[in-house]
């Protein structure tokens, strides 16, 4: 298998994600003893409607306020990711325009590159073709089957063709499946809702086991008991986890920037919670960001999304590494400062008189 060589970024400068160190996955020694390797796969030709999402991976990399530092400490994990971890950025994976044959198996060797050295790879799309390729590279090390998926969509994206092809964003669920990279019953999917897709694939799904929670279920039930029951399938006779996150999971109204905007979705919040749990108490072995459309953005809105989903991974998994439990009702201060205790004010009384 030929390495893709580091390209850098097809479009615009070639910066690396908040300014990590860059590795070239033609030169092993660059991103040997790596924990995590992001790669950019600038792909839409698989989108239905609105085009643009080959500009999210530039997007994700550049859209901070702080310096490209490549350091990021986290205020609620109390890790900096991109320190606590080695992160190197592998640059964009060239893709053939029209051709998306030929894109697929360049981002499938890339990735399948890295979870072979033992790194996971951090994917930014792109339109969500690439969760095919993604899947699949990361199956060729870890075993077909192994590696349960825990999707974050609006859209189950389990067709079978689109516009005559089999190849595109609303199918690459079933093409996984259908692989036998992945299995339908440790596919879990959270943030469906809308119009898309009916009955006869709703049916190919559930004969697959599938288990899809609907935005009404997770409404009902809360996010966070069906993000338990979730978890517990998704470690269930399953090696480690690959998490694919389509920003359009979110709210239109937080994430403008997507070409299939589908209202009544997650807060951002929810899903920013959701992914640094999920990379805290699984065992990760890859994750893709997609469906980040910079031309459909407004104040580069959803860019920022993408750019914090990543973050909060990172910083989950910097603190599973680290062998951190964490109390989510932590107050930010404590246990920091030099001062003793006793000399900070006592913080005021909320009990009603």
């Amino acid at each position: 298998m030929d390495a893709m060589p580091r390209y850098g970024s097809m479009f615009g400068p070639d910066i690396t994600f908040l300014g990590v160190e860059r590795c070239t996955l033609d030169e092993p020694e660059t991103y040997r003893g790596a924990d995590v390797v992001i790669v950019g796969a600038p792909f839409d030709g698989g989108v239905s409607h609105r085009p643009g999402t080959r500009f999210g991976p530039q997007a994700m990399r550049a859209t901070d306020y702080n310096a490209h530092d490549g350091s990021r400490p986290s205020l609620a994990m109390r890790v900096d990711a991109l320190a606590d971890l080695r992160v190197v950025d592998a640059g964009d994976v060239e893709m053939f325009a029209g051709d998306i044959e030929g894109s697929i198996q360049a981002i499938e060797d890339a990735v399948a590159t890295i979870a072979a050295s033992g790194a996971i790879p951090v994917v930014l799309g792109g339109d969500h073709t690439i969760a095919l390729p993604d899947v699949t590279g990361v199956a060729r090390t870890h075993g077909f089957g192994r590696v349960s998926i825990i999707h974050f969509d609006a859209h189950a994206d389990t067709g079978d063709t689109e516009f005559g092809h089999l190849h595109g964003h609303g199918q690459p669920m079933r093409r996984l499946i259908e692989s036998g990279a992945a299995r339908g019953d440790r596919f879990l999917q959270i943030g469906l809702r809308g119009y898309w897709p009916g009955p006869e694939t709703l049916d190919w799904m559930a004969d697959q086991h599938m288990r899809s929670y609907e935005m009404s279920e997770i409404t009902a039930r809360g996010l966070d008991a069906c993000l338990e029951e979730a978890m517990a399938l998704a470690l269930d006779d399953c090696d480690a986890v690959f998490l694919s996150v389509d920003v359009d999971v979110v709210d239109p109204g937080m994430a403008p920037g997507t070409g299939t905007p589908e209202p009544g979705g997650l807060t951002s919040r929810q899903l920013l919670d959701a992914v640094r749990r999920l990379a805290l108490e699984l065992p990760l072995a890859g994750m893709d960001v997609v469906e980040v459309s910079p031309p459909y953005d407004h104040a580069d809105i959803t860019a920022y999304l993408g750019n914090r989903i990543v973050l909060e991974a990172l910083s989950g998994l910097a603190a599973r590494r680290r062998g951190d439990t964490w109390n989510p009702a932590r107050p930010l201060l404590d246990g920091r400062g030099t001062r003793p205790t006793y000399d900070r004010p006592a913080p005021p009384s909320t009990a009603r008189t």
